[in-house]
C-alpha cells in the first residue's frame, strides 16, 4: 500500500482571507452545483493548481502522472473534434502541458473558454476511466471503506495539528440493516443511490468557524470538482454572506428546508456528498496494475459539518436520531403492508 500524496497542511484561513477559489468551492459545497456549469476557474499560479492536482491524486512532480494528464486533454480533444466538430485552438489543443489550462481557464485571455471546455471533458473523461477501473479489481467494500477512513484521518489529524477548529470527529458505515430500512423507505430503491455508506460528521466549535472548515476541507482534502451536484444541503450558512464575494451574487438566497422528510422540524446541518479520489495502489500492488487501468478511483463519502451548539440541538426532542428511525421505520411498516395512508401508495 501506499500513502496518499497529501497537501501541506497550513493554518486553516479566517474568513476574510479566503480567495475567490475558496469561496467558490465552499459554494460548491452548499448549494450542490455541477462544475460543469462553470464559465472560469479562479487559479493565481501554478502552486494553487498542483494543490489542486494533489487533491485529485495526481502528483505534479511525476512525469508520468502528467503524461496520464496529458493523454487525458488528448482524448477531450478528440473527444470534442468528433461528437462536435469544434475546432480547437492550437494552444489549447496541445502546445501549452496540459497543467496549464487551470491558469488559462482562470485567465480574461483569448482562450480563456476552450480552456474550461477541454478541461470539463478531461474531468469527466478521468470519473468514467476512475470508476470503470474500480469495476475491473477484485477488492471488496472492507479495503476500499478502510483506505478511505485512512485517508480521511490522515488529513484531519493534521488539520488538528494546524489549528483547525475541529471539537469532534466521527466517521461511520451505514450497517446492512439499515441500508435495507432506507430502500425501502426510498422512493428510490436502487441501492446504488445510497450516498451515506460511509459518512463523516465534523463539529466545529462555534457557527462562524464553519465557512472556514468547509474551505480547509476543500483546500486539504475534498477536491472541489468531484461534489456530487444535487446532493448537498445547506440549513445552517447564510449564503449570502458566502456570495456576497461572488461577482454573480444576486439577492438574498434563503437557507433550504429541512431534506429528509424523517428529520425533526428543528434539525439542521450541512451535508453534502463526494466522490472522493484514491489511488488504485492502495488497494492492490503496484506489480499487479494493469497498465491500461486509470491510477485513481472514486468512493462516494457523505460529509457531515455543523457547530457544536445545533449538534447538541440536533439530539434532543424531535431531531434526535431515535425518533429519526422511529418515523423510518412507521413509514417502511406502511409502504410494506400498503397501508392506505401512506402517501406513496397510488390511488
Amino acid at each position: 500500500m501506499v500513502a496518499t500524496v497529501i497537501p501541506r497542511v497550513a493554518r486553516p484561513p479566517a474568513v476574510d482571507e479566503l480567495t475567490l477559489a475558496d469561496t467558490d468551492a465552499v459554494r460548491l459545497m452548499l448549494r450542490g452545483d455541477s462544475v460543469i456549469d462553470w464559465h472560469k476557474l479562479a487559479f493565481s499560479d501554478h502552486e494553487e493548481v498542483d494543490r489542486f492536482l494533489r487533491l485529485n491524486e495526481f502528483d505534479p512532480e511525476s512525469d508520468e502522472e502528467m503524461g496520464r494528464l496529458e493523454d487525458l486533454r488528448a482524448d477531450a480533444v478528440d473527444y470534442l473534434s468528433r461528437a462536435f466538430a469544434m475546432a480547437i485552438p492550437d494552444e489549447v489543443a496541445a502546445d501549452l502541458p496540459a497543467r496549464d489550462l487551470f491558469l488559462v481557464a482562470s485567465s480574461s485571455g483569448p482562450h480563456q473558454k476552450w480552456a474550461c471546455v477541454v478541461l470539463k471533458v478531461m474531468h469527466i473523461i478521468h470519473h468514467i476511466n476512475g470508476r470503470q477501473s474500480l469495476l475491473k479489481v477484485s477488492v471488496s467494500d472492507e479495503v476500499i471503506f478502510r483506505e478511505i477512513e485512512l485517508k480521511v484521518l490522515q488529513v484531519v489529524e493534521q488539520l488538528r495539528a494546524a489549528g483547525a477548529p475541529l471539537t469532534e470527529f466521527e466517521w461511520s458505515r451505514k450497517p446492512r440493516d439499515s441500508q435495507i430500512t432506507k430502500l425501502l423507505a426510498k422512493r428510490s430503491t436502487l441501492a446504488a443511490n445510497i450516498y451515506d455508506k460511509l459518512r463523516f460528521r465534523l463539529i466545529v466549535p462555534q457557527y462562524a468557524d464553519l465557512v472556514p472548515m468547509l474551505a480547509t476541507l476543500s483546500r486539504q482534502l475534498i477536491p472541489f470538482n468531484y461534489v456530487v451536484p444535487g446532493e448537498s444541503v445547506n440549513q445552517l450558512v447564510d449564503l449570502r454572506e458566502v456570495l456576497k464575494r461572488s461577482a454573480d451574487s444576486s439577492g438574498a438566497l434563503p437557507l433550504e428546508v429541512p431534506y429528509n422528510e424523517f428529520s425533526g422540524p428543528e434539525y439542521r446541518i450541512v451535508n453534502f456528498v463526494a466522490d472522493l479520489p484514491l489511488r488504485l495502489e492502495r488497494l492492490i500492488s503496484r506489480a499487479e496494475l494493469p497498465p491500461e487501468l486509470s491510477h485513481v478511483v472514486f468512493v462516494l463519502t457523505e460529509f457531515q459539518v455543523c457547530d457544536k451548539a445545533t449538534s447538541v440541538r440536533n439530539e434532543s426532542g424531535a431531531s434526535s436520531h431515535d425518533a429519526y428511525k422511529a418515523r423510518q421505520h412507521e413509514r417502511v411498516r406502511m409502504r410494506l403492508f400498503r397501508d392506505k395512508d401512506d402517501p406513496m401508495t397510488p390511488d
